[in-house]
C-alpha cells in the first residue's frame, strides 16, 4: 500500500475548503485598495513629475482604471458598494482632468528643458538598473553641461514667464537635476570604472543645473494686477474651472450661488453681532465690542493651559449632551504643539488634526506681530476653535476616519473635513453654548470669517480681486489684525490649499447642516446616530453621504444635483 503525503492531504482539504476564497467577485472596497496601491506604485517609480514618460504613463493608467470600473455591473452592488463605485470613479476623472491641466502648463514650459530628451534615456537605463559605459556616460555628462548653457541663451530669447510658471520651470530642472545626482549616486563606489569617468563631468553639470535653476528663479514678469504690494502671487484659476471643480466636489452651484450664499449668512451675523455689542454696551458699534474681546486674552506663556481647558470644557458638553460618541482612546490621544514664528507668517490662527498646533507670540517676534498674535488669539476667539481643531472636530475626525470604512479616506475633500468642524459651532450656537455676549462675538468673528472666505477666494480666482484686495476686505468687513489678514490671504494662496479649500468651510457646513435638518428635523434619525453615521462612513462629498444615508437610487454616471436649504 502507498504511504500517502499528510502535507499533500492537508493542503488538499485547504484549497477545497478555500476555493470560493479564489472565485469570488472582489467588492468595490477591494477595487478601491488596488486603485491606491496602483496609483502609488507608478508614483514612487515615475519620480520626475515634468516629463513625457510620466504624462504618458499617468494618462494610461487613468484610461485603463476607467475601462476596469464601467466593466463592473453596477447595478449588482448594494448601496454601499454603489457609493464606493461612484466616488471612485469620480475620483478618477477627477485626476484625468488635474493630469491634463497640468500638462498644459508642462508644454508651456517645455523649453526650459529641451535637454531632457537626451538626459531620459540615461534616467531610464539607471532605473531599470543596467550597467552604463562609463566612458560614454561621461562624455553624455559633459554635453549635457554645454546644453544647459545653450538653452539659457535660448530661453532668454523668449518672453519671460508668470511667476507661477516660473515656479513650475524650476521645479522641472530641479528635477531633473535630482534625477542626475540620484544616478550617480546609485553607480558612484559600485562600479570603480564609473567613479573614476564620471566624477568631474557629475560635479560640473550639477554646477551648471544650479547656475542654470539661478537664472530661471529671476525669468518672470509680476503683474502689477496680482502683487500690488502684498508680496502675494498665486495661480487663480478662473471661472470655468471653478465650475468644473465644484463638479467634483458635488456641489451643483455657480460662484455667484454661493457668493450669494456667504452673503446672507453675513446679514445674519452682523444681526448677531448688534445684538451682543448692545448688550456689551456697545450700541451698533460691533467694531468697538471686538476689540474689547481682541484684548482680553491670557498672558503670554498660559495659552496652553486654557487650550486644555477649553478642550474638556468642549468634550464634557457634547457628552453629556448625548451629540456624538468619543472613544476614550480619542480623548486619550490629544495632543499639542506650538507654531513656529515663521509658521505662524502662514497660518496665524490655530491648526488641527491629531493635534492642536497653537498660535501664540513667542520672544523673538517684533513687538507688533506679538500684539496681534495675542489680540487675534483671545479667550473668546479661541473658545471658539478649541473644538473646531480637537473634539467634535478636526481629531475625533481623523481618529474615526482611520477606524471605520478606511478605504474610502482616498476620496478625502475639505467639504467633509472642514464643513463638519464649522458645522459644530453652528450646532453649538443653536444649543446655547456660549455663554456671554463676548463669547457670541468670539464665534460670530469666526462665521464671518468663513463668509468672507468664500467671498475673497471666489473673486480672487475669478480675476476680480488682488491679494491686497482680499486682506483690505478681511480687515474691513470682519475686523482682523491686518498682519493677521495678510497670513490668511497668503496661505489661502501658497500655502499648497487647492482653490476650493477656503469656501469649502462654509458651504460644507451648509451641507451638513442642511442635511441635519432632513434626517433629524424629520425624526428619521436620532441625533447621536446622524453625527456617529457621518464619522463613520468617512470623509466623502457630503451628497452621497446623503445618498448612502437615505438610500436613495443610484446610477454609474451619478452626478450632484442637491440643492441644499441656506
Amino acid at each position: 500500500m502507498k504511504k500517502i503525503c499528510l502535507s499533500c492531504i492537508i493542503v488538499f482539504f485547504y484549497l477545497t475548503l478555500h476555493a470560493q476564497n479564489f472565485t469570488n467577485p472582489l467588492e468595490m472596497r477591494d477595487y478601491i485598495l488596488q486603485y491606491q496601491e496602483d496609483a502609488g506604485s507608478l508614483s514612487r517609480k515615475y519620480t520626475l513629475k515634468e516629463s513625457d514618460e510620466y504624462y504618458s504613463r499617468l494618462g494610461r493608467f487613468y484610461d485603463d482604471w476607467m475601462k476596469k470600473i464601467n466593466g463592473l455591473s453596477f447595478e449588482t452592488l448594494d448601496q454601499e458598494g454603489k457609493v464606493d463605485y461612484i466616488l471612485l470613479r469620480n475620483t478618477i476623472e477627477q485626476k484625468a482632468h488635474a493630469l491634463q491641466q497640468n500638462k498644459i502648463e508642462f508644454e508651456k514650459v517645455r523649453p526650459t528643458f529641451k535637454f531632457a530628451a537626451k538626459m531620459t534615456p540615461l534616467i531610464e537605463q539607471r532605473r531599470r538598473g543596467d550597467r552604463l559605459d562609463p566612458s560614454k556616460t561621461a562624455g553624455i555628462l559633459n554635453e549635457l553641461t554645454n546644453d544647459l548653457k545653450s538653452n539659457q541663451k535660448e530661453v532668454e530669447k523668449l518672453p519671460t514667464y508668470s511667476e507661477p510658471l516660473c515656479n513650475r520651470a524650476v521645479a522641472a530642472v530641479q528635477g531633473y537635476r535630482n534625477a542626475l545626482n540620484e544616478l550617480f549616486k546609485f553607480y558612484d563606489g559600485y562600479d570603480p570604472q564609473f567613479t573614476w569617468w564620471v566624477s568631474v563631468p557629475h560635479v560640473e553639470l550639477d554646477s551648471a543645473f544650479g547656475h542654470y535653476i539661478k537664472f530661471l528663479k529671476t525669468w518672470k514678469t509680476i503683474d502689477p494686477s496680482r502683487d500690488d504690494g502684498s508680496g502675494i502671487v498665486g495661480n487663480p484659476i478662473g471661472r470655468e474651472e471653478i465650475i468644473k471643480s465644484l463638479g467634483f466636489e458635488f456641489v451643483p452651484y455657480t460662484p455667484e450661488e454661493l457668493m450669494d450664499v456667504a452673503n446672507k449668512e453675513f446679514a445674519w451675523c452682523e444681526q448677531e453681532m448688534l445684538k451682543a455689542s448692545r448688550e456689551m454696551g456697545f450700541g451698533d458699534h460691533w467694531k468697538d465690542a471686538l476689540e474689547k474681546v481682541k484684548n482680553d486674552y491670557v498672558e503670554p506663556g498660559r495659552q496652553p493651559e486654557w487650550v486644555e481647558f477649553l478642550s474638556e470644557e468642549a468634550m464634557d458638553y457634547v457628552e453629556k449632551n448625548n451629540l456624538v460618541t468619543v472613544p476614550a482612546l480619542a480623548k486619550e490621544t490629544m495632543r499639542m504643539t506650538m507654531m513656529s514664528p515663521e509658521r505662524q507668517r502662514f497660518a496665524p490662527f490655530f491648526l488641527g488634526g491629531e493635534e492642536i498646533q497653537i498660535s501664540y507670540p513667542t520672544s523673538t517676534m517684533e513687538h507688533d506681530d506679538k500684539l496681534m498674535s495675542l489680540r487675534g488669539n483671545n479667550k473668546h476667539f479661541s473658545r471658539a476653535t478649541v473644538f473646531h481643531e480637537l473634539i467634535p472636530g478636526h481629531h475625533l475626525q481623523t481618529f474615526m476616519n482611520n477606524r471605520y470604512n478606511s478605504h474610502r479616506r482616498l476620496f478625502y475633500t475639505p467639504f467633509w473635513m472642514e464643513g463638519w468642524a464649522l458645522y459644530w459651532e453652528m450646532i453649538l450656537w443653536e444649543k446655547n453654548f456660549q455663554k456671554s455676549p463676548e463669547n457670541r462675538v468670539g464665534m460670530l468673528f469666526w462665521r464671518m470669517h468663513r463668509c468672507a472666505r468664500i467671498i475673497f477666494s471666489l473673486n480672487y480666482h475669478m480675476g476680480k480681486w488682488t491679494p491686497q484686495q482680499c486682506i483690505d476686505y478681511l480687515v474691513d468687513k470682519v475686523g482682523h489684525e491686518r498682519a493677521n489678514a495678510a497670513g490668511e490671504v497668503r496661505r489661502s494662496f501658497t500655502g499648497g490649499y487647492g482653490p476650493l479649500y477656503q469656501l469649502a468651510y462654509m458651504i460644507g457646513a451648509k451641507q451638513f447642516y442642511a442635511l441635519r435638518g432632513e434626517l433629524v428635523g424629520s425624526g428619521k434619525m436620532k441625533e447621536k446616530d446622524f453625527h456617529d453615521a457621518v464619522l463613520q462612513n468617512g470623509p466623502i462629498p457630503v451628497e452621497v453621504l446623503r445618498a448612502l444615508l437615505t438610500n436613495q437610487s443610484l446610477t454609474r454616471d451619478f452626478k450632484t444635483i442637491w440643492k441644499f436649504k441656506y
